[in-house]
């Protein structure tokens, strides 16, 4: 997930400030990291703001985006079939089970990763809920002074334990994290 330096994912502006520092060596990392998983987990409105541009996308990111299995999460049903034939993305499918039960059932099916993309609400379900094993966090050179954040309202802190670090050429970070249980 995306973050600015003051902790936001998203801000009053929109997103553009999430690709200002992008450098082939940051879109290498997000890259590997897509190409990682096993399947890629969204909110709803995540996956309807985005799956159009992925499903015919040619970047070198976007054969990792489509070849995977996605599943989406939603409290208000949705049907991926559907959006507009142009914008159905290779194997999408709704989640059957409540949030917890379906997440530990993907861990269990999947020999790898199950990454979760957003939203921010959505991934502040999952980090409430305690489901998440690791944090993949690229922190940009930007500070937004207020929106959203990925870890807004903890029930309990949240001890993290840093497994590496990168910087990038635009002078984005990209910090993994496993909390300490």
């Amino acid at each position: 997930m995306s973050m600015s330096l003051d902790g936001f994912t998203s801000g009053a502006d929109g997103s553009d400030w999430m690709f200002r520092a992008s450098t082939p060596d940051s879109a290498a990392w997000v890259t590997d990291t897509v190409a990682s998983a096993a399947v890629h987990v969204f909110g709803r409105r995540t996956f309807e703001s985005i799956a159009g541009f992925w499903s015919t996308a040619t970047m070198p990111v976007a054969e990792a985006m489509n070849s995977v299995q996605k599943v989406v999460f939603t409290r208000t049903g949705f049907d991926p079939r559907a959006l507009d034939a142009a914008a159905v993305w290779r194997d999408a499918r709704v989640a059957d089970g409540d949030l917890a039960s379906e997440v530990t059932r993907l861990k269990a099916e999947h020999d790898g990763v199950v990454l979760a993309q957003g939203g921010t609400a959505f991934c502040r379900s999952l980090v409430h809920a305690d489901l998440v094993d690791e944090y993949r966090l690229v922190v940009l050179p930007v500070a937004l002074g207020g929106g959203d954040a990925l870890f807004a309202e903890l029930p309990r802190e949240l001890d993290l334990e840093l497994v590496s670090s990168t910087t990038f050429a635009g002078g984005a970070m990209a910090n993994v994290y496993r909390p300490r249980r």
